[in-house]
């Protein structure tokens, strides 16, 4: 048995957790990602960032030029200028009003202009406000980040035009890293929220990462017959990209039961053995020697259960001593050797 390298142990019984292995990827929500774009046409002047920057919400990170912000910025100081006009004429036609030396409508007229100009103006201001241009008269305005994050691309280039529909940067922020996780149907109700995932980076299998999952999706991901399950990345991020495919098992109860080593367990015609060793009888052709003792090695049907940390449960589907040695090392050798010679037992 030693020029073989077998080796023996016991039924044991331990409290193993079973486990789900399914594929998926990293996505970041879209509420957690951004484009950065201009309010207003232009030509880009300046680029504050490069990839891989974090910025805060707000942080100014291009500029572009347009010279139609001078002729706005033109619009409003003549608007306050006509303004400061109205605002005396309307004084004016208030003091001959109540000197009854001009009819009430004039006043009235007054009025609505001073009004109307007040609107223009009000207009004018939120505008520029908002394409963040400076105080003054300039023709350059700034395009600041509309969330806090990393820049994941840098898109436009100094002399490039941009507008609404031209993106200059894009911000993703992965502090809500999801993993998006692909079950399919049959193991669907093995999945429940709040289960604990340990997955790793299918480039680079090295590290692990922790996920919780937080909802399970309710529809088939096109015809793959797989619902999507969304887990949330907990702990340590560092390393971690949108789009990253990903290998996760999914952790599931616990259970307590017979258990024997992984490589105890052999399979044919799509059943499970293990073999365990009962001495022979004196006469019995079926034995194998180590030179002290004679050893007949018996198959054993049994029913694989949960596997975890290099052991699998088992149910015996076949009576065997309370104290039965199985086969925990090359239990393979046995089994080729036994279907061979045809028989149920090994020797």
């Amino acid at each position: 048995m030693q020029t073989i390298g077998i080796s023996f142990g016991q039924i044991e019984k331990k409290e193993l957790s079973a486990s789900l292995k399914v594929n998926g990827r990293l996505k970041v929500p879209n509420q957690n990602k951004a484009f950065v774009t201009a309010s207003f046409p232009g030509i880009v002047k300046m680029i504050a960032v490069q990839t891989g920057d974090f910025v805060n919400k707000g942080k100014v990170i291009a500029t572009v030029s347009n010279p139609e912000l001078l002729r706005m910025q033109q619009n409003l100081q003549q608007v306050n200028a006509e303004i400061r006009l109205a605002e005396i004429e309307l004084e004016r036609q208030r003091q001959l009003v109540e000197g009854n030396a001009a009819p009430l409508k004039r006043m009235q007229q007054a009025e609505s202009h001073l009004a109307t100009l007040r609107s223009q103006r009000s207009g004018l201001q939120r505008q520029l406000a908002g394409l963040g241009t400076s105080s003054g008269y300039s023709e350059v305005m700034q395009v600041r980040a509309p969330i806090s994050g990393t820049i994941s691309k840098v898109i436009s280039q100094i002399g490039s035009h941009v507008d609404m529909m031209a993106p200059i940067a894009e911000i993703v922020n992965n502090s809500h890293l999801h993993v998006d996780l692909f079950v399919y149907e049959k193991d669907l109700p093995k999945v429940h929220k709040g289960q604990l995932i340990h997955f790793t980076l299918t480039n680079n299998p090295g590290k692990e990462y922790d996920a919780t999952i937080h909802s399970i999706g309710t529809a088939f991901e096109g015809e793959s017959k797989s619902v999507p399950v969304h887990a949330l990345v907990t702990g340590n991020k560092e390393g971690l990209i949108d789009g990253m495919d990903v290998t996760a098992m999914i952790s599931m109860d616990t259970t307590a039961g017979d258990a024997v080593p992984e490589k105890a367990i052999v399979s044919a015609d799509g059943r499970d053995f293990i073999f365990i060793a009962e001495p022979a009888l004196p006469d019995s052709t079926k034995t194998a020697t180590n030179g002290k003792e004679q050893v007949l090695f018996r198959r054993v049907p049994v029913a694989a259960g949960t596997n975890a940390v290099g052991y699998t449960q088992i149910t015996l589907l076949e009576e065997v001593p309370a104290a039965a040695k199985v086969v925990v090392q090359n239990a393979f050798f046995l089994q080729a050797r036994m279907l061979g010679a045809g028989e149920e037992h090994a020797h």
